[in-house]
């Protein structure tokens, strides 16, 4: 299926989507640093399911154009709704992964009539402990650039087969790759965001049937967890094993779990 792709107006420059199907709009939105292409797998089967799938590059990320300085959380969100109003989307459900959850989340609460429902995949709940300490690493991370032996493409293969413990999908380490090179000297901007937020905050006021999802074998799988005691009123759903690439290691059953979330009536 050959995805349409178009580019919004909003706060930092350009922003970069792409989408498949129609019926249900999902607005899409990735971890870090990565981009729109991590659901990839999820395009088709989403698209079958009478879901128009939409997948956003965050600003910084993908094709999206760079922000002159390092966005929050909210900035993102806000961003994101520039999508939503280039779209014309009246009601969209939100599916978040990782540092997309916090987005999401975000989203959800500037925006209670048009977000109708949410799926917070993997979501950062973090301590403040984790959150300084998890910041603080980002804030450290220098990225090294183009070595002319080609040293630095193997940095980056190593640093995230490092990050991806029990990892098997050759194509998403690949891609995750790629779109780390993509990035480049910003990629921190997307962790250092995530890192620095409270989530606590958003999901306290959020208002519309959420989905926590989550998978064993995800580094921040406990994390995630802590969601449901601060909403119990949430749905949960977890798959056993894969990686923070679960979407390319279980599509199948991925794609089942959010799709039959986000048509329920």
């Amino acid at each position: 299926m050959k995805r349409r792709k178009g580019y919004a107006d909003g706060p930092f420059g350009q922003i970069h989507y792409q989408e498949a199907g129609s019926g249900l709009p999902l607005l899409l939105l990735h971890q870090s640093p990565s981009s729109s292409e991590m659901f990839e797998a999820a395009y088709q089967p989403l698209a079958e399911r009478g879901i128009r799938a939409i997948g956003v590059d965050t600003p910084g990320f993908g094709q999206s154009h760079v922000p002159d300085e390092q966005p929050w959380i909210p900035d993102y969100a806000n961003a994101i709704r520039s999508v939503i109003d280039h779209l014309g989307l009246e009601r969209t459900a939100v599916l978040g992964h990782h540092t997309g959850a916090s987005i999401a989340a975000e989203l959800a609460v500037m925006e209670p009539e048009r977000v109708t429902r949410v799926v917070l995949n993997g979501a950062p709940l973090l301590t403040r402990e984790e959150q300084a300490k998890w910041g603080e690493a980002t804030s450290k991370r220098v990225e090294s650039g183009p070595k002319a032996d080609g040293s630095h493409l193997m940095d980056m293969w190593n640093r995230r087969v490092h990050f991806t413990p029990g990892w098997t999908n050759l194509r998403a380490m690949h891609w995750g790759v790629v779109q780390m090179l993509i990035a480049g000297e910003t990629a921190r901007y997307g962790h250092a965001a995530a890192f620095a937020h409270d989530l606590s905050e958003p999901l306290r006021k959020m208002t519309q049937p959420t989905l926590v999802f989550t998978n064993t074998g995800d580094d921040i799988y406990e994390v995630c967890k802590r969601v449901n005691k601060l909403r119990p009123d949430f749905d949960y759903a977890e798959l056993e094993g894969g990686t923070h690439d679960i979407i390319d290691e279980q599509p199948g059953e991925w794609t089942r779990i959010v799709a039959d979330f986000v048509l329920k009536d």
